[in-house]
């Protein structure tokens, strides 16, 4: 296994064959085949990590169905362990926030997330941020929260909708239409653990937000609109 660092990381990318512009990528080689798994991502002064593509939704706006996606590739051949993510990582002092971020539900794999940022915390200080759909405790029936208190900074939950018939034409959850209650009581609860709580949307051509963002009001946490990828 290769890990891409810094100065190295694009010029032995090219040589692997591979389009590199920031992270860091881990590179399994498997014979004659080059398989790449990205780990840790940069996009602007933030570092993601990307731990999984397990999600209980398919979103019809969601960014890893688009061709373009965030510009990386972060389809895994198999799921990171905590070891390699913090590898990955690197030091990540330099960074305003490490999100927990890619093309799954980061909190299906809880006890990974909460290794790492226990670890990023304690040698670095950093502050940690999950993108989540809010559905991982419903999943996995166990209550993920209180695991998550003192390690993470904000939660960012994907709201969506402003109805549960509305989030399940959008989301298409495997939970059914129980999936919006169980997200927005998700979010309630994370207000007991975690300081900074947000919910978001994305702003398509025929959503009013307004809606959701009385839910956020009502709730006590921050609202966000997130834009729409289509390419």
């Amino acid at each position: 296994m290769l890990v891409l660092e810094s100065t190295s990381r694009i010029a032995m990318g090219a040589a692997l064959g591979l389009k590199i512009t920031t992270g860091t990528i881990i590179v399994q080689q498997k014979g004659d085949a080059t398989m790449g798994n990205i780990y840790a991502y940069v996009l602007q002064d933030n570092i993601y990590l990307n731990i999984t593509n397990r999600c209980p939704n398919r979103c019809v706006f969601c960014i890893r169905e688009n061709r373009k996606g965030v510009g990386y590739d972060l389809w895994l051949d198999r799921e990171p362990t905590a070891e390699e993510v913090l590898e990955a990582a690197g030091d990540v002092s330099a960074f305003r926030e490490v999100v927990f971020c890619g093309y799954g539900e980061p909190l299906l794999r809880w006890e990974v997330v909460t290794e790492v940022a226990r670890s990023l915390k304690a040698k670095y200080g950093a502050k940690i941020r999950i993108n989540t759909n809010g559905l991982a405790e419903a999943v996995l029936k166990h209550k993920i929260l209180p695991e998550l208190e003192g390690l993470v900074d904000t939660i960012s939950i994907s709201l969506n909708a402003a109805s549960a018939d509305q989030y399940h034409h959008l989301c298409k959850s495997a939970l059914g239409p129980e999936a919006f209650t169980c997200m927005l009581q998700f979010a309630r609860d994370s207000k007991l653990y975690i300081p900074r709580v947000i919910l978001s949307v994305v702003q398509t051509s025929d959503f009013n937000p307004e809606p959701a963002r009385k839910i956020a009001e009502e709730m006590g946490v921050e609202f966000r609109i997130r834009g729409l990828q289509t390419e």
